[in-house]
């Protein structure tokens, strides 16, 4: 309580959203058409299926962007909080969402705050690989991705992280691939990164955040779809998406194809994403996912049963 004003989120009043969406939902008349409603998860997976074979021709795996923010665009109200948004339903379909990629992606700050395990265990199917963006070697041995029995951890550090603390992280199982730091920063390459993790095989990349790594992967265009969870609460913390004053918003990607669906309270958007650069591969793609036949694809279930 601070002079007479409740500042936790957990007390303050919640939206109601309408569950429609009429011709004003969207920027203007010529983005309307594109505006649906449908299964997320189904589009997914015939986007997926599509991407495979595209793919194939080029360096970077296919990403996904996915996070969840409050109604005023927060993801928890400081670095370090861990901050339940999503309700159980769109809990839910993030693990289904989880289980059609290849691998998924975090950053140190999500590991050393939320100490997650990265599984699908709510649903049916495969885990991912987990990969986190660690580039000192913060990673803590005692963990729980190091403890899990499926899949281990890939971890991606700079290329002057300590070589002592990686052997310790190797002989607990864990991979680590090096990549080259920014000058300025320190921070990895995280075009870099995800290059390497193609090569791995890795073809398909979900990646959850943090807020730094969000804004990393938007401002360097570096991913194909964003899926993004809107829940109906202020929390007035930290924004999922920070950039100095002098970026210019222009060069953001553009949202296309879009595609909601509520899930109880919850709004759940799914959009592609493309720069000027690159507009017109999201099209690409889904003429890929139409030529293939339904039985084809990912056989993995969605079926079934917190980070």
């Amino acid at each position: 309580m601070r002079n007479g004003i409740n500042l936790d989120p957990i007390t303050w009043p919640r939206l109601r959203f309408e569950r429609r969406v009429d011709k004003d939902f969207s920027m203007n008349d010529a983005d309307a058409p594109q505006v649906r409603q449908g299964s997320i998860v189904e589009h997914v997976r015939r986007l997926l299926e599509g991407a495979d074979g595209v793919c194939r021709q080029r360096a970077l795996p296919f990403v996904t962007l996915t996070y969840a923010q409050s109604i005023d665009g927060c993801i928890a109200r400081f670095e370090g909080e861990t901050l339940q948004l999503s309700n159980p339903l769109a809990h839910k379909l993030t693990h289904q969402v989880r289980a059609l990629h290849d691998a998924i992606l975090v950053g140190i700050n999500t590991v050393l705050s939320d100490d997650p395990r990265l599984t699908v265990r709510l649903v049916k199917g495969k885990n991912p690989q987990p990969v986190v963006v660690d580039s000192r070697l913060r990673f803590p041995l005692q963990a729980m991705l190091l403890k899990e029995a499926s899949v281990r951890p890939m971890i991606i550090a700079g290329d002057g992280a300590c070589a002592k603390k990686e052997r310790r992280l190797v002989d607990a199982g864990a991979q680590v691939i090096r990549v080259a730091t920014h000058v300025d920063d320190g921070l990895v390459d995280l075009a870099a990164g995800l290059r390497r993790l193609k090569q791995l095989g890795l073809r398909s990349i979900m990646i959850e955040g943090g807020a730094r790594i969000i804004t990393s992967v938007l401002t360097c265009d570096l991913a194909d779809q964003l899926l993004l969870t809107v829940s109906p609460r202020f929390v007035g913390g930290l924004r999922a998406v920070n950039v100095p004053d002098e970026f210019a918003t222009d060069r953001f990607p553009r949202l296309h194809n879009l595609h909601y669906q509520w899930l109880a309270a919850d709004l759940i958007l799914r959009g592609d994403l493309a720069s000027s650069g690159i507009a017109g591969r999201a099209e690409l793609i889904a003429s890929h996912a139409a030529d293939r036949s339904p039985g084809q694809g990912d056989s993995r279930s969605s079926e079934g049963v917190d980070r």
